[in-house]
């Protein structure tokens, strides 16, 4: 048999359903989840991210119109949720549409979004600690009358040399994490029940300020700008993959990992697109470029008082941990999954048998993202967060496709409507996000794959379990 083939066969080989473990507690991992704590990691993970920080961005990019771009978004998004709620239902493991792929896709493109995964995770988190900064410190001018010194809370090419706020808060976020599941979910359920009063305290003082006049002109960059804003803020998405990797640490997962999914995003799409109307009605579009803690600082201005914008910083610095929680939970838990496949070494699933946590690898998170947050500029990064989401969406669209015709008679607790329209606009939809995407983008996208492709070559390939098995030939 020659090397091309057997090549072959390794990239194409499949992971069959029947060996993804029906049992997690065996090893280590325990189901302590419910439907609502699943539907708050799915909210922690994305109300703040696009809320916070995003439109600071993409409103430059769209005007007014950043209203459309959060409904694209949205409109994606809720595609892509339902064709998730349904592999979910199909395959109830950790790992999210890193183990949809195996089990679809085969080995090469489980790879390619492990990688996507991995990446979006990771750049999301350093962005939003670096991000949090800003309202910490728009929080201790109102209180105290300083700001931190822009040595310490500023990366690189920011004005400083260190962001020591967002690499502090990373790892405290990491040491809760370790301690167990069950504590982690409680608090974070508390943070973002705080997080929803807050932004809805935004959408109420922030409407009595709404200026019609505001909303023209409506699209001032035409929907080239549209969609620029679109693929942009998509990446505040990545809630609906969070809750998929909590597959093995939920009770009866077939029914409680799609309920999760569609509540998470109804509630996200709901707060997404009132903020964003409120917000640039309540000020000129041209206001956002450069404005730090903008929504403190709107609601300020309608008001014209101090006790709105600081109520809200400190919702802001206290909610936004719940976003940095959820992120490193999620990439902790992709870590473990390709780990327990062979794909990367051993070390990243390892139990600690009290906690029930894989203790290591959300250590090595952690102190990945402090790093990635303490020193690296991460503006040309962000639109990676995007790209990844959006590859990892598609995939996952396509795999309901294919496993609904490898295994028709496989057990669906939740089956996407409108088969197989669904899916495959949702497919479109991504593909026309990851169009609007900046050359640099590609760029850097495919650096980091050539990377993950040739730690596989060199390691996953030779070491995946499924090397050692008769399902080598992916049959």
């Amino acid at each position: 048999m020659s090397t091309d083939v057997t090549l072959s066969r390794q990239l194409l080989r499949r992971k069959p359903l029947s060996s993804f473990p029906a049992d997690p507690e065996a090893g280590g991992l325990r189901r302590t989840m419910g439907t609502f704590q699943l539907t708050m990691i799915g909210i922690g993970a994305t109300v703040g991210t696009g809320i916070f920080f995003t439109l600071n961005s993409a409103v430059p990019k769209a005007g007014p119109a950043v209203i459309v771009s959060f409904v694209i978004g949205a409109i994606t998004a809720a595609l892509t949720a339902l064709c998730y709620a349904e592999l979910a239902s199909s395959v109830p493991v950790a790992g999210s549409s890193y183990s949809y792929a195996y089990a679809t896709l085969g080995e090469l493109a489980a790879v390619v979004v492990g990688a996507c995964l991995l990446l979006e995770y990771a750049v999301s988190g350093a962005t939003i600690a670096v991000g949090w900064g800003q309202y910490l410190n728009d929080l201790t001018e109102r209180l105290l009358g300083f700001h931190l010194p822009a040595a310490i809370s500023a990366p690189p090419g920011h004005g400083g040399y260190v962001n020591l706020p967002g690499a502090v808060l990373i790892l405290l976020c990491c040491l809760l994490l370790i301690r167990g599941t069950r504590e982690s979910v409680l608090i974070n359920t508390v943070m973002v029940l705080f997080k929803l009063g807050i932004l809805l305290l935004f959408v109420v003082v922030g409407a009595t300020g709404f200026d019609s006049g505001n909303l023209h002109p409506f699209a001032p960059m035409g929907m080239a700008g549209v969609g620029a804003a679109a693929s942009t803020v998509f990446y505040s998405y990545i809630g609906l993959d969070a809750v998929s990797t909590a597959g093995e640490e939920v009770r009866d997962p077939r029914r409680t990992l799609p309920r999760a999914i569609v509540l998470a995003l109804l509630t996200i799409t709901t707060i997404y697109v009132l903020v964003a109307l409120v917000g640039v009605g309540a000020q000129p579009w041209t206001a956002f470029e450069g404005q730090e803690a903008g929504l403190s600082a709107i609601l300020e201005k309608v008001t014209g008082s101090t006790w709105p914008g600081l109520l809200f910083s400190v919702g802001a610095v206290i909610s936004i941990v719940s976003v940095i929680l959820v992120v490193l939970y999620g990439q902790s838990r992709i870590l473990y999954s390709m780990s327990r496949d062979g794909i990367l070494p051993p070390v990243f699933h390892r139990v600690d048998p009290r906690s029930g946590t894989p203790m290591r690898s959300t250590l090595l998170v952690g102190a990945c993202v402090a790093l990635l947050a303490a020193v690296v500029p991460l503006d040309d990064l962000v639109d990676l967060t995007s790209m990844g989401t959006l590859v990892a969406f598609a995939v996952a669209s396509a795999g309901v496709i294919i496993l609904r015709r490898r295994e028709p008679d496989l057990e669906r607790g939740f089956k996407v409507p409108g088969y197989p329209v669904v899916p495959l606009l949702s497919v479109a939809f991504c593909a026309y996000l990851v169009y609007q995407l900046p050359l640099n983008t590609y760029l850097l996208f495919g650096g980091w794959l050539a990377l993950a492709l040739g730690l596989y070559l060199l390691y996953g390939r030779r070491h995946a379990r499924l090397a050692a098995t008769p399902h080598e030939k992916g049959k």
